[in-house]
């Protein structure tokens, strides 16, 4: 009886990383396309460097590429921990001094940090525990040819 309690409990934790995976993979390779191809109304990444310096690239690279690997499930501790640290960087060099709110009235001076904590706080269950059983990198032969069982929590 406690077995398929725990396998149902685990398919629901499956489940729950998927859905995780795919909204925040999806938002994050939005951003990343303004910042790296001017999708969507998106500066571009000649703009971007301009406007944050070689730093850019890193953002630039981290969200799109980041929100990829979150989408099909490869690398996916990897890619959450990197948008964690992008999403901790804006707060710390931009959006911390405008406060807690987003700038929906339009009465402030710039955009708060509530949407990177709250991606931050979406991410953080990817980072405890991996992709779940929906993803890519959980099909890959690579951690039993190394026989490691790190290798495979790196790749998840």
């Amino acid at each position: 009886m406690a077995s398929e309690a725990t396998s149902r409990d685990r398919s629901a934790v499956d489940w729950t990383l998927l859905v995780a995976r795919a909204v925040v993979g999806v938002i994050f390779m939005a951003h990343g396309a303004q910042k790296l191809f001017g999708a969507f109304g998106g500066p571009g990444l000649s703009a971007v460097v301009q406007m944050m310096g070689p730093l850019g690239y890193l953002v630039t690279v981290g969200e799109f590429f980041g929100g990829l690997g979150l989408v099909f499930g490869f690398l996916s501790r990897f890619s959450a921990a990197s948008i964690i640290i992008i999403m901790l960087g804006a707060v710390a060099t931009v959006h911390g001094k405008f406060g807690f709110f987003m700038n929906w009235a339009g009465n402030q001076a710039g955009e708060g940090f509530e949407y990177h904590l709250l991606a931050i706080a979406a991410l953080l269950p990817i980072v405890i525990a991996g992709p779940g059983r929906f993803a890519v990198g959980r099909l890959l032969p690579l951690a039993e040819a190394a026989g490691k069982e790190t290798l495979a929590a790196v790749l998840e």
